[in-house]
């Protein structure tokens, strides 16, 4: 029994600092459509407000960000174009992903919400 318990013990005391290692590198906000400003082009920044009251942040966007329309990966003109054709923009939403340590939107996702 005391062979099972040191074990157990011993296990549990390795895993511990493993735990500790996680480092946070990108957070995600998610927003309204009504409330993201995009870059004219690929390289520039991309505007969003985090919560209705808070101010605009403004991240730096490059040629890697990623532009998501309804799962499908496009280039920032189609992406633009495509969210012409929504109508209630302040209920669709945008999944906005910030590298932290770059400092920079990696990828603009947005959800088309599907009228009944």
């Amino acid at each position: 029994m005391k062979i099972k318990v040191l074990i157990a013990a011993i296990v549990l005391g390795l895993a511990l600092p493993v735990a500790a290692d996680f480092v946070q590198i990108q957070e995600a906000h998610e927003v309204s459509l009504a409330e993201l400003r995009l870059p004219q082009n690929t390289v520039g920044t991309v505007g969003f407000k985090p919560c209705g009251e808070c101010p605009y942040m403004v991240k730096r966007v490059n040629g890697n960000t990623q532009w998501v329309f309804d799962g499908k990966s496009m280039s920032l003109e189609k992406f633009r174009r495509n969210l012409t054709r929504i109508e209630d923009r302040r209920k669709t939403p945008v999944t906005v992903l910030h590298h932290l340590e770059e400092d920079r939107v990696t990828r603009v996702s947005v959800h088309p919400v599907r009228q009944q």
